[in-house]
């Protein structure tokens, strides 16, 4: 197996797809295929990101496999504390509150710099 990326934003904020694929590809020559793609694709996509858009082209036409969360089959939650050691639900269908939502990560100053 091997393993690729797309990453899509700039040095505060982004967003990556990882992909597997049985057939090694060159680094130079993954990189073109994914320009050749996004040129193709980048003006006309009904995804929500450019690399979801990719990935899903790679997929469908040349048997990457995209690491989403639709193709988990368990999840645990692993913490020193014991209580907080579970399996997680992936069942979509789960009849709790919890929202579905994208994670960002922010770099927030320390807290004795932080506005009053």
């Amino acid at each position: 197996m091997f393993f690729y990326e797309l990453r899509e934003g700039d040095d505060d904020i982004f967003a990556d797809v990882l992909l597997v694929s049985e057939e090694e590809m060159e680094a130079d020559d993954f990189f073109e295929l994914v320009t050749s793609i996004r040129h193709r694709i980048q003006d006309s996509f009904d995804e929500d990101t450019l690399i979801e858009a990719i990935a899903g082209v790679l997929e469908r036409d040349y048997g990457f496999i995209p690491i989403s969360d639709e193709r988990l089959t368990a999840s645990v939650n692993v913490s020193k504390m014991e209580d907080d050691n579970y399996l997680s639900s992936l069942d979509s269908d789960d009849d709790d509150d919890e929202a579905d939502y994208r994670g960002i990560f922010v770099e927030l100053p320390r807290n004795d710099t932080l506005p009053n």
